[in-house]
């Protein structure tokens, strides 16, 4: 047997050579030259919601980030990995056990001198010689997962944010919203106060009579639409908060309120600045250990071990006279059905899909900066130009209302004019949220202010 051995152990380390080679670097995709539409502004800060100055907005930040359910999960796994790291570790130490027993012996039958305790112990001490890195890179795949653990905490601490500060804008805004649509149907009420005067003295027509009333019913039946959404919203903030009853009704105002004003950077510095490709790169240099790992299991293994036995009739004379062993073996897979084989090669696939994924993350978070810088350039031309349109609208009403009244000009043109109005004053709510959430969204694209310095 040991003449057909030894040839097998020889070719596994021949090809030990030709199965552990370094990964070439990967080949990331080139960052933009510059960025289109960007402005001068701060840098962004882990806390860049305190831009928008609203100790309400620093409150609930401060409630999610202690209550999240998603972000406790998150901390958990967390834990989960670096007690994974520290088992993976393990192996490279060695091993040592003990072992104690006690027997009593007599014959049936009551003979005296067979009869008597018996006591054992023993230590048996074990090491696996790392000859191929193969523990080395277990080791190194365990680090790099509880790092992609981190970061992913990190990346989901930052959506957090961002989806709670843009929830809670959404309901500043319809707040506005609804107070705008209040207004509108008082002002439609007064209308049809006018209308129904008319009407009765005989200066109008039914059909106008109809259409007014149909605009005041427009006007509830919208109102009644916005206060939905606001309970909705309500609900959403709650889940964040990580609190069974909705959140409580804002007393911020939307004008009042300011997008932060942010720069950009530089293109080639935003790998740097996300959590989200800090995880993505960490689960390749994973998937790298792994694959090492894979390939070192290929090849022979060196066990160590050495161990010492004593036994005695009194507990106190165990170890009086101890007998010792020691051992070495060297261990190689001949044959197993190509298994070792096959987790080789799963584990190349799986890199070269997790080598897509970082590169296609990368791609994706170029584009992100991007589309926010373009958002804040198209809302903000949008934003000017809609308040001309409003201004237009106000005074466009005055001057129909005042014909009305005047008996000038019929029922038609002052219908047109507050359709017109009421539909001017929602959009500038919504480009207002439509600014305030471009700053939103060009924070989060920019990582939020977040560094891969070690968590505290």
């Amino acid at each position: 047997m040991t003449r057909y051995l030894t040839p097998a152990l020889c070719a596994a380390l021949l090809l030990s050579g030709c199965s552990h080679k370094p990964e070439a670097p990967a080949e990331l995709p080139a960052a933009p030259a510059q960025w289109r539409h960007a402005q001068n502004g701060e840098a962004v800060t882990d806390t860049w919601w305190r831009s928008f100055a609203s100790a309400e907005l620093d409150a609930l930040i401060d409630q999610a980030l202690r209550n999240n359910q998603d972000l406790a999960a998150a901390a958990a796994r967390l834990r989960q990995a670096e007690a994974s790291s520290r088992a993976a570790g393990a192996p490279l130490q060695p091993r040592l056990d003990g072992n104690l027993g006690a027997s009593r012996e007599g014959r049936l039958g009551g003979n005296g001198e067979t009869a008597g305790n018996r006591y054992s112990g023993g230590l048996a001490a074990s090491y696996e010689v790392d000859l191929w890195g193969r523990l080395a890179a277990d080791y190194d795949a365990a680090q790099a997962e509880l790092t992609a653990s981190r970061f992913d905490r990190d990346a989901l601490r930052l959506s957090l944010t961002a989806t709670l500060v843009e929830a809670w804008l959404r309901q500043v805004t319809l707040d506005e919203r609804l107070r705008l649509a209040d207004l509108n149907l008082n002002n439609a009420e007064r209308v049809l106060s006018t209308v129904q005067a008319r009407a009765n003295a005989g200066a109008t027509t039914p059909l106008e009579l109809a259409q007014q009333r149909g605009l005041v019913a427009e006007q509830r039946r919208s109102r009644e639409e916005l206060r939905q959404q606001a309970d909705d919203v309500r609900s959403h903030l709650a889940v964040l908060l990580g609190q069974g009853e909705p959140a409580a009704t804002s007393s911020a105002s939307l004008a009042a309120l300011q997008a932060p004003s942010l720069g950009a950077g530089l293109p080639s510095e935003l790998l740097l600045r996300r959590p989200d490709l800090a995880r993505a790169e960490a689960q390749l240099s994973a998937a790298d250990a792994n694959l090492r790992a894979a390939r070192a299991a290929l090849l022979p293994r060196l066990n160590l071990s050495a161990g010492a036995n004593g036994s005695a009739g009194g507990l106190n004379r165990v170890f009086a006279n101890p007998l010792y062993s020691l051992a070495a073996a060297l261990t190689a897979p001949i044959f197993d059905g190509g298994a070792l084989a096959a987790e080789r090669d799963r584990s190349d696939a799986r890199r070269e899909e997790l080598l897509a994924n970082y590169r296609q993350r990368i791609i994706e978070a170029f584009a992100d900066v991007q589309v926010a810088l373009n958002a804040g350039t198209g809302v903000e031309a949008q934003w000017r130009a809609q308040q001309e349109v409003q201004a237009q609208a106000e005074r466009a009403l005055q001057l129909a209302e005042r014909r009305y009244q005047a008996g000038a000009d019929d029922l038609l043109n002052l219908l047109d004019a507050q359709r017109t109005l009421y539909a001017a004053e929602d959009q500038s709510a919504l480009l207002r949220l439509a600014r305030l959430q471009s700053g939103v969204a060009l924070a989060r694209a920019l990582g939020g202010g977040w560094s891969a310095a070690p968590a505290r």
